[in-house]
Protein backbone atom coordinates (compact mmCIF):
# COMPACT_ATOMS: atom_id res chain seq x y z
CA UNK A 1 0.00 0.00 0.00
CA UNK A 2 1.40 2.90 -0.86
CA UNK A 3 2.19 6.23 0.95
CA UNK A 4 -0.79 8.87 0.87
CA UNK A 5 0.96 11.03 3.50
CA UNK A 6 4.36 11.70 4.81
CA UNK A 7 5.09 14.63 7.49
CA UNK A 8 8.78 14.60 8.14
CA UNK A 9 10.43 16.76 10.79
CA UNK A 10 7.13 19.02 10.73
CA UNK A 11 7.86 22.36 13.41
CA UNK A 12 5.33 25.24 13.60
CA UNK A 13 6.86 28.11 15.75
CA UNK A 14 4.10 31.30 16.69
CA UNK A 15 5.25 34.43 18.36
CA UNK A 16 3.05 35.15 21.35
CA UNK A 17 1.10 38.54 21.84
CA UNK A 18 2.31 40.74 18.39
CA UNK A 19 2.71 39.61 14.75
CA UNK A 20 6.08 39.62 13.80
CA UNK A 21 8.90 39.76 15.78
CA UNK A 22 8.24 42.83 17.72
CA UNK A 23 11.13 45.18 16.71
CA UNK A 24 12.80 46.35 13.41
CA UNK A 25 16.08 45.03 14.10
CA UNK A 26 14.78 41.66 14.90
CA UNK A 27 12.91 41.50 11.66
CA UNK A 28 16.52 43.02 10.10
CA UNK A 29 18.08 40.48 11.92
CA UNK A 30 16.37 37.76 10.57
CA UNK A 31 15.84 38.59 7.36
CA UNK A 32 19.59 39.43 7.04
CA UNK A 33 20.50 35.78 8.56
CA UNK A 34 17.93 33.92 6.09
CA UNK A 35 18.36 35.98 2.65
CA UNK A 36 22.06 37.09 2.79
CA UNK A 37 24.05 35.03 4.89
CA UNK A 38 22.19 31.80 4.01
CA UNK A 39 22.13 30.31 7.48
CA UNK A 40 19.25 29.10 9.79
CA UNK A 41 16.90 31.65 11.26
CA UNK A 42 18.35 32.39 14.44
CA UNK A 43 14.93 32.54 16.15
CA UNK A 44 13.97 28.64 15.50
CA UNK A 45 16.60 28.07 18.08
CA UNK A 46 14.28 29.42 20.89
CA UNK A 47 11.10 28.90 22.01
CA UNK A 48 9.39 26.82 24.32
CA UNK A 49 6.90 23.97 24.70
CA UNK A 50 3.01 25.15 23.95
CA UNK A 51 1.92 24.32 27.14
CA UNK A 52 -1.05 26.86 27.24
CA UNK A 53 -1.89 26.37 31.01
CA UNK A 54 1.04 27.76 32.57
CA UNK A 55 3.34 31.12 31.97
CA UNK A 56 6.48 30.89 30.12
CA UNK A 57 9.84 33.00 30.13
CA UNK A 58 9.92 32.75 25.98
CA UNK A 59 7.88 35.31 23.05
CA UNK A 60 8.35 31.85 21.00
CA UNK A 61 6.55 29.13 21.45
CA UNK A 62 6.17 25.75 19.33
CA UNK A 63 3.00 24.66 18.34
CA UNK A 64 4.53 21.67 16.74
CA UNK A 65 7.58 20.63 17.28
CA UNK A 66 9.14 17.77 15.19
CA UNK A 67 6.06 15.57 13.69
CA UNK A 68 7.55 12.23 11.72
CA UNK A 69 4.63 10.38 10.88
CA UNK A 70 2.90 8.63 7.78
CA UNK A 71 -0.29 8.08 6.65
CA UNK A 72 -1.21 5.19 3.93
CA UNK A 73 -3.31 5.35 1.44
CA UNK A 74 -7.27 4.40 2.68
CA UNK A 75 -6.48 4.70 6.11
CA UNK A 76 -9.04 6.28 8.72
CA UNK A 77 -6.21 8.31 10.75
CA UNK A 78 -7.95 9.61 13.98
CA UNK A 79 -5.68 12.86 15.49
CA UNK A 80 -6.47 13.68 19.24
CA UNK A 81 -5.33 15.36 22.29
CA UNK A 82 -6.56 18.42 24.72
CA UNK A 83 -6.99 21.85 23.39
CA UNK A 84 -4.13 22.98 22.85
CA UNK A 85 -2.35 20.15 21.30
CA UNK A 86 -1.38 21.25 17.87
CA UNK A 87 -4.26 19.10 15.86
CA UNK A 88 -5.79 21.93 14.06
CA UNK A 89 -2.24 23.62 13.39
CA UNK A 90 -0.99 20.15 11.63
CA UNK A 91 -4.73 20.28 9.48
CA UNK A 92 -3.78 23.42 8.28
CA UNK A 93 -0.32 22.79 7.78
CA UNK A 94 -1.38 20.04 5.55
CA UNK A 95 -4.37 21.82 3.85
CA UNK A 96 -1.52 24.59 2.92
CA UNK A 97 -3.57 27.66 5.15
CA UNK A 98 -0.29 28.02 7.06
CA UNK A 99 3.39 26.88 6.34
CA UNK A 100 5.36 25.01 8.39
CA UNK A 101 8.24 26.45 10.19
CA UNK A 102 10.84 23.95 9.52
CA UNK A 103 10.40 20.23 7.89
CA UNK A 104 8.07 18.82 4.73
CA UNK A 105 4.82 17.62 4.27
CA UNK A 106 4.56 15.18 1.08
CA UNK A 107 0.37 14.59 0.23
CA UNK A 108 -0.66 12.73 -2.77
CA UNK A 109 -3.58 13.53 -4.10
CA UNK A 110 -6.35 16.18 -4.27
CA UNK A 111 -6.96 17.42 -0.82
CA UNK A 112 -10.79 18.72 0.28
CA UNK A 113 -10.68 20.19 4.14
CA UNK A 114 -13.61 20.85 6.47
CA UNK A 115 -12.00 22.90 8.88
CA UNK A 116 -14.24 25.30 10.49
CA UNK A 117 -17.54 26.56 9.66
CA UNK A 118 -17.65 27.48 6.63
CA UNK A 119 -14.50 26.83 5.54
CA UNK A 120 -14.06 27.48 1.48
CA UNK A 121 -17.48 29.55 1.07
CA UNK A 122 -18.02 32.57 -0.11
CA UNK A 123 -20.96 34.26 1.99
CA UNK A 124 -22.17 35.99 -0.81
CA UNK A 125 -22.56 33.35 -3.16
CA UNK A 126 -25.58 30.89 -2.98
CA UNK A 127 -25.08 26.95 -1.98
CA UNK A 128 -25.07 25.81 -5.23
CA UNK A 129 -22.67 28.64 -6.58
CA UNK A 130 -20.00 27.56 -3.58
CA UNK A 131 -20.57 23.99 -4.61
CA UNK A 132 -18.99 24.89 -8.24
CA UNK A 133 -16.67 27.17 -6.96
CA UNK A 134 -15.22 24.47 -4.45
CA UNK A 135 -15.29 21.76 -7.50
CA UNK A 136 -13.25 24.16 -9.52
CA UNK A 137 -10.56 24.73 -6.76
CA UNK A 138 -10.38 21.27 -6.74
CA UNK A 139 -9.69 21.00 -10.57
CA UNK A 140 -12.66 19.54 -11.36
CA UNK A 141 -14.68 20.62 -14.51
CA UNK A 142 -17.89 21.77 -14.51
CA UNK A 143 -19.76 18.23 -15.86
CA UNK A 144 -17.75 17.03 -12.93
CA UNK A 145 -19.62 19.39 -10.68
CA UNK A 146 -23.04 18.94 -11.94
CA UNK A 147 -23.16 15.23 -12.18
CA UNK A 148 -22.93 14.82 -8.80
CA UNK A 149 -24.87 18.35 -7.41
CA UNK A 150 -28.13 16.77 -6.94
CA UNK A 151 -26.36 13.81 -4.93
CA UNK A 152 -24.65 16.77 -2.79
CA UNK A 153 -27.76 18.70 -2.79
CA UNK A 154 -29.72 15.14 -1.33
CA UNK A 155 -27.17 14.77 1.29
CA UNK A 156 -26.79 17.87 2.53
CA UNK A 157 -30.43 18.38 3.25
CA UNK A 158 -30.64 21.47 2.00
CA UNK A 159 -32.44 21.81 -0.64
CA UNK A 160 -34.80 24.64 -0.44
CA UNK A 161 -32.11 26.81 0.70
CA UNK A 162 -29.32 25.72 -1.87
CA UNK A 163 -30.34 29.14 -4.16
CA UNK A 164 -29.82 31.34 -0.98
CA UNK A 165 -26.98 33.15 0.06
CA UNK A 166 -25.27 31.06 2.88
CA UNK A 167 -24.58 33.99 4.69
CA UNK A 168 -28.38 33.17 5.61
CA UNK A 169 -27.40 29.56 6.66
CA UNK A 170 -27.36 28.10 10.30
CA UNK A 171 -24.26 27.19 11.55
CA UNK A 172 -25.38 23.41 11.48
CA UNK A 173 -26.43 23.95 7.69
CA UNK A 174 -23.20 25.08 6.47
CA UNK A 175 -21.32 22.34 8.12
CA UNK A 176 -24.25 19.95 6.46
CA UNK A 177 -23.30 21.92 2.82
CA UNK A 178 -19.41 22.08 3.55
CA UNK A 179 -19.29 18.20 4.21
CA UNK A 180 -21.18 16.98 1.72
CA UNK A 181 -18.78 19.45 -0.77
CA UNK A 182 -15.83 17.97 0.69
CA UNK A 183 -17.38 14.01 0.52
CA UNK A 184 -18.60 14.00 -3.02
CA UNK A 185 -16.07 16.36 -4.22
CA UNK A 186 -13.84 12.84 -5.25
CA UNK A 187 -10.55 14.30 -3.17
CA UNK A 188 -7.87 11.91 -2.51
CA UNK A 189 -7.56 12.82 0.98
CA UNK A 190 -10.57 14.50 3.54
CA UNK A 191 -9.76 16.36 6.59
CA UNK A 192 -12.34 16.77 8.76
CA UNK A 193 -11.36 19.21 11.89
CA UNK A 194 -13.66 19.07 14.90
CA UNK A 195 -16.57 20.63 12.72
CA UNK A 196 -19.17 17.59 13.19
CA UNK A 197 -19.76 18.54 16.31
CA UNK A 198 -21.75 21.34 15.57
CA UNK A 199 -24.54 18.81 13.65
CA UNK A 200 -27.01 17.09 14.85
CA UNK A 201 -27.20 13.85 15.91
CA UNK A 202 -28.56 12.15 12.75
CA UNK A 203 -26.04 14.19 10.36
CA UNK A 204 -23.17 13.11 12.50
CA UNK A 205 -24.04 9.59 12.16
CA UNK A 206 -24.45 10.14 8.61
CA UNK A 207 -21.37 11.93 7.90
CA UNK A 208 -19.57 8.71 10.03
CA UNK A 209 -21.31 6.30 7.65
CA UNK A 210 -19.97 8.40 4.78
CA UNK A 211 -16.35 8.94 5.81
CA UNK A 212 -16.47 4.96 6.02
CA UNK A 213 -17.55 4.35 2.89
CA UNK A 214 -15.12 6.55 1.09
CA UNK A 215 -11.86 4.97 3.38
CA UNK A 216 -13.20 1.31 2.87
CA UNK A 217 -15.21 1.49 -0.47
CA UNK A 218 -13.17 4.00 -2.13
CA UNK A 219 -9.82 3.99 -1.17
CA UNK A 220 -9.52 7.43 -0.02
CA UNK A 221 -7.76 9.07 3.15
CA UNK A 222 -9.13 10.45 5.99
CA UNK A 223 -7.96 12.60 9.05
CA UNK A 224 -10.27 12.88 11.37
CA UNK A 225 -10.06 15.61 14.40
CA UNK A 226 -12.61 15.06 17.11
CA UNK A 227 -13.28 15.08 20.79
CA UNK A 228 -15.85 12.39 20.56
CA UNK A 229 -13.94 9.49 21.14
CA UNK A 230 -17.04 7.02 20.16
CA UNK A 231 -16.62 8.24 16.60
CA UNK A 232 -13.13 8.34 16.39
CA UNK A 233 -13.42 4.76 17.51
CA UNK A 234 -16.00 3.68 15.24
CA UNK A 235 -14.03 5.28 12.33
CA UNK A 236 -10.51 5.28 12.78
CA UNK A 237 -8.45 2.64 12.40
CA UNK A 238 -5.22 4.17 13.51
CA UNK A 239 -4.29 6.77 15.92
CA UNK A 240 -2.23 10.23 16.70
CA UNK A 241 -2.08 11.05 20.22
CA UNK A 242 -0.51 15.19 20.62
CA UNK A 243 0.40 16.63 23.61
CA UNK A 244 1.72 20.37 23.58
CA UNK A 245 2.58 20.08 20.07
CA UNK A 246 4.35 17.24 19.85
CA UNK A 247 3.30 13.34 19.68
CA UNK A 248 2.81 11.26 22.94
CA UNK A 249 1.70 8.33 21.33
CA UNK A 250 1.14 6.83 17.59
CA UNK A 251 -0.33 3.60 17.38
CA UNK A 252 -3.95 1.81 16.77
CA UNK A 253 -6.72 3.96 18.22
CA UNK A 254 -7.86 1.78 20.39
CA UNK A 255 -4.19 1.73 22.71
CA UNK A 256 -4.39 5.94 21.50
CA UNK A 257 -7.54 6.54 22.93
CA UNK A 258 -6.98 4.67 26.46
CA UNK A 259 -3.38 6.67 26.09
CA UNK A 260 -5.32 9.56 26.18
CA UNK A 261 -8.25 8.59 28.93
CA UNK A 262 -5.86 7.70 30.64
CA UNK A 263 -3.35 10.27 30.62
CA UNK A 264 -3.54 11.26 34.17
CA UNK A 265 -5.24 8.42 35.45
CA UNK A 266 -4.05 5.03 37.07
CA UNK A 267 -4.81 1.86 36.85
CA UNK A 268 -3.23 1.16 40.66
CA UNK A 269 -4.29 1.89 43.68
CA UNK A 270 -2.81 5.44 44.41
CA UNK A 271 -1.53 6.47 47.64
CA UNK A 272 0.05 10.13 48.36
CA UNK A 273 2.53 10.14 51.57
CA UNK A 274 3.21 13.86 51.14
CA UNK A 275 0.04 16.04 51.10
CA UNK A 276 2.07 18.85 49.87
CA UNK A 277 2.32 17.34 46.20
CA UNK A 278 -0.86 15.44 46.64
CA UNK A 279 -3.19 15.87 44.07
CA UNK A 280 -5.57 19.06 44.72
CA UNK A 281 -5.47 22.76 46.15
CA UNK A 282 -5.32 24.93 48.86
CA UNK A 283 -8.82 23.45 50.37
CA UNK A 284 -8.12 20.10 50.13
CA UNK A 285 -5.43 17.39 49.22
CA UNK A 286 -6.24 13.59 47.98
CA UNK A 287 -4.27 11.35 50.46
CA UNK A 288 -5.48 8.25 48.76
CA UNK A 289 -7.73 6.73 46.56
CA UNK A 290 -8.57 3.00 46.23
CA UNK A 291 -11.02 0.65 44.01
CA UNK A 292 -11.82 -2.77 45.39
CA UNK A 293 -13.89 -5.78 44.85
CA UNK A 294 -16.99 -4.75 47.73
CA UNK A 295 -17.12 -8.68 49.18
CA UNK A 296 -12.90 -7.90 49.51
CA UNK A 297 -12.07 -10.97 46.59
CA UNK A 298 -8.95 -10.90 44.51
CA UNK A 299 -10.55 -9.34 41.50
CA UNK A 300 -13.45 -6.60 40.62
CA UNK A 301 -16.05 -9.08 38.62
CA UNK A 302 -19.98 -8.56 37.89
CA UNK A 303 -20.92 -10.74 40.98
CA UNK A 304 -18.52 -8.82 43.40
CA UNK A 305 -19.35 -5.10 43.32
CA UNK A 306 -17.68 -1.91 43.78
CA UNK A 307 -15.70 -0.33 46.41
CA UNK A 308 -14.45 3.16 45.59
CA UNK A 309 -12.72 4.27 48.99
CA UNK A 310 -11.61 8.26 48.65
CA UNK A 311 -9.34 9.74 51.70
CA UNK A 312 -8.75 13.46 51.68
CA UNK A 313 -7.72 16.17 53.69
CA UNK A 314 -10.21 19.38 54.50
CA UNK A 315 -7.78 22.63 55.04
CA UNK A 316 -10.95 25.03 54.99
CA UNK A 317 -12.96 25.37 58.10
CA UNK A 318 -16.93 25.82 57.27
CA UNK A 319 -15.99 24.97 53.27
CA UNK A 320 -19.50 23.27 53.05
CA UNK A 321 -17.40 20.62 50.69
CA UNK A 322 -18.78 17.78 48.52
CA UNK A 323 -17.39 14.93 47.22
CA UNK A 324 -18.06 13.39 44.12
CA UNK A 325 -17.56 10.21 41.90
CA UNK A 326 -18.53 9.82 38.17
CA UNK A 327 -18.11 6.19 36.45
CA UNK A 328 -17.41 6.36 32.84
CA UNK A 329 -16.49 4.17 29.72
CA UNK A 330 -13.51 5.53 27.99
CA UNK A 331 -15.60 7.07 25.67
CA UNK A 332 -16.35 9.56 28.31
CA UNK A 333 -20.49 7.90 28.37
CA UNK A 334 -21.31 8.12 32.11
CA UNK A 335 -22.66 5.11 33.65
CA UNK A 336 -23.05 6.41 36.98
CA UNK A 337 -22.53 9.45 38.87
CA UNK A 338 -22.55 10.89 43.19
CA UNK A 339 -22.32 13.26 45.16
CA UNK A 340 -21.55 13.17 49.28
CA UNK A 341 -22.22 16.43 51.01
CA UNK A 342 -19.77 16.58 54.10
CA UNK A 343 -20.84 17.38 57.62
CA UNK A 344 -22.10 16.21 61.11
CA UNK A 345 -25.56 15.95 62.60
CA UNK A 346 -27.13 18.71 62.58
CA UNK A 347 -24.52 20.61 60.98
CA UNK A 348 -23.85 21.52 56.96
CA UNK A 349 -20.00 22.91 57.24
CA UNK A 350 -17.00 20.67 56.47
CA UNK A 351 -14.14 20.82 59.10
CA UNK A 352 -10.51 21.18 59.15
CA UNK A 353 -9.42 17.36 59.03
CA UNK A 354 -9.04 13.60 57.28
CA UNK A 355 -12.26 12.38 55.62
CA UNK A 356 -12.52 9.08 54.39
CA UNK A 357 -15.48 8.74 51.42
CA UNK A 358 -17.06 5.19 50.88
CA UNK A 359 -18.72 5.33 47.33
CA UNK A 360 -20.19 1.61 47.09
CA UNK A 361 -21.03 0.19 43.51
CA UNK A 362 -23.38 -3.25 44.36
CA UNK A 363 -23.23 -6.27 42.31
CA UNK A 364 -24.59 -7.28 39.08
CA UNK A 365 -25.21 -3.19 38.57
CA UNK A 366 -22.33 -2.84 35.59
CA UNK A 367 -20.98 -4.74 32.58
CA UNK A 368 -17.51 -5.73 32.55
CA UNK A 369 -15.20 -3.44 31.19
CA UNK A 370 -12.84 -1.08 30.90
CA UNK A 371 -14.25 2.33 33.09
CA UNK A 372 -12.59 5.50 34.48
CA UNK A 373 -13.59 7.02 38.06
CA UNK A 374 -13.24 10.17 38.05
CA UNK A 375 -13.27 12.76 41.54
CA UNK A 376 -13.82 16.15 41.92
CA UNK A 377 -14.90 18.63 44.62
CA UNK A 378 -17.28 21.21 44.89
CA UNK A 379 -18.23 24.29 47.41
CA UNK A 380 -21.44 25.09 48.93
CA UNK A 381 -23.05 22.30 46.40
CA UNK A 382 -22.37 24.52 43.06
CA UNK A 383 -18.74 26.03 42.75
CA UNK A 384 -16.39 23.52 41.66
CA UNK A 385 -13.02 23.35 43.52
CA UNK A 386 -10.94 20.79 41.84
CA UNK A 387 -11.86 18.16 38.97
CA UNK A 388 -8.18 16.82 38.08
CA UNK A 389 -7.79 13.46 38.94
CA UNK A 390 -9.37 9.83 37.69
CA UNK A 391 -8.06 6.42 38.04
CA UNK A 392 -8.54 3.04 35.65
CA UNK A 393 -10.37 0.24 36.23
CA UNK A 394 -11.76 -3.27 34.62
CA UNK A 395 -14.64 -5.23 35.77
CA UNK A 396 -14.03 -8.88 35.31
CA UNK A 397 -17.06 -11.32 33.40
CA UNK A 398 -17.14 -14.06 36.22
CA UNK A 399 -20.44 -14.94 35.72
CA UNK A 400 -21.30 -18.88 34.64
CA UNK A 401 -25.20 -18.52 34.84
CA UNK A 402 -26.95 -14.87 33.10
CA UNK A 403 -30.11 -16.17 34.53
CA UNK A 404 -32.67 -13.83 33.66
CA UNK A 405 -34.82 -11.03 34.34
CA UNK A 406 -36.98 -12.71 37.06
CA UNK A 407 -34.03 -14.35 38.97
CA UNK A 408 -31.14 -11.47 38.73
CA UNK A 409 -29.02 -13.43 41.67
CA UNK A 410 -27.80 -15.10 38.88
CA UNK A 411 -26.00 -12.19 36.78
CA UNK A 412 -28.73 -10.29 35.48
CA UNK A 413 -27.38 -6.96 34.99
CA UNK A 414 -30.08 -4.71 36.96
CA UNK A 415 -30.13 -1.01 36.05
CA UNK A 416 -28.29 1.14 38.55
CA UNK A 417 -30.27 4.60 38.35
CA UNK A 418 -27.35 6.73 37.81
CA UNK A 419 -26.83 6.62 41.93
CA UNK A 420 -25.20 4.40 44.07
CA UNK A 421 -25.28 3.93 48.04
CA UNK A 422 -22.44 6.16 49.80
CA UNK A 423 -20.73 6.92 53.41
CA UNK A 424 -18.53 9.11 54.92
CA UNK A 425 -16.20 9.48 58.44
CA UNK A 426 -13.69 12.20 59.46
CA UNK A 427 -10.62 10.98 61.64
Amino acid sequence: MSTAIEFNNISKQYRLGLVSTRTLSHDLNRWWTVNVLRREDPYLKIGETNDRATKGTSDYVWALKNIDFKVEQGDVVGIIGKNGAGKSTLLKLLSKVTAPTTGTIRARGRIASLLEVGTGFHAEMTGRENIYMNGAILGMTKQEIAAKLDEIVDFSGCERYIDTPVKRYSSGMMVRLGFAVAAHLDPEILVVDEVLAVGDAEFQKKAIGKMKDVSQGEGRTVLFVSHNMASVKSLCKTGVLLENGTIKYLGGINETVEHYIGDGGSSENQYFDDLSTAPGNDVIRIKSFEILPLDGSSQISIETGVLFRLKFMCYKENAMLDANLRISTLDDIIVCEEEQILGTIGECDSKIGMYTVDFKLNPYTINSGNYKASVYFGESMSYLIFDDFHQLFFVEDTCTDRGSSANPTKGYIRPINNTFPCTWSKE
